[in-house]
């Protein structure tokens, strides 16, 4: 069974800065795309940013210059170094992999439980 684990959310001032972690675990035969993504009460989820096994990142022009994303193939883990956080930035934020399972011949789309982040005074 596969898992994505989130962590490092928590309440922040503006223009401070958090560092966001999602680790895959369980039988994992290879990890193709991961990413973020956030929900804002009332909103709907947007993509934050995604990077790929190989090649270039994407990020949603909200976050461009601020956040960073990167990947640790070697530990299946995605980090969001988020930078000069705004109110705006507030959401619960969810890590997502299109892997494929060891018991499957299959790439699908997976996702983390999601982690709170909070930029206020």
């Amino acid at each position: 069974q596969v898992q994505l684990v989130e962590s490092g959310g928590g309440l922040v001032q503006p223009g401070g800065s958090l560092r966001l972690s999602c680790a895959a675990s369980g039988t994992i035969f290879s990890i193709n795309a991961m990413g973020w993504y956030r929900q804002a009460p009332g909103k709907q989820r947007e993509l934050v940013a995604t990077i790929p096994s190989g090649g270039t990142t994407n990020y949603a022009d909200s976050v461009k210059g601020r956040f960073t994303i990167s990947r640790d193939n070697a530990k299946n883990t995605v980090y969001l170094q988020m930078n000069s956080l705004k109110p705006e930035d507030t959401a619960v934020y969810y890590c997502q992999a299109d892997l494929r399972s060891s018991s499957s011949a299959y790439v699908r789309r997976y996702w983390g439980q999601g982690t709170q982040v909070t930029v206020s005074s």
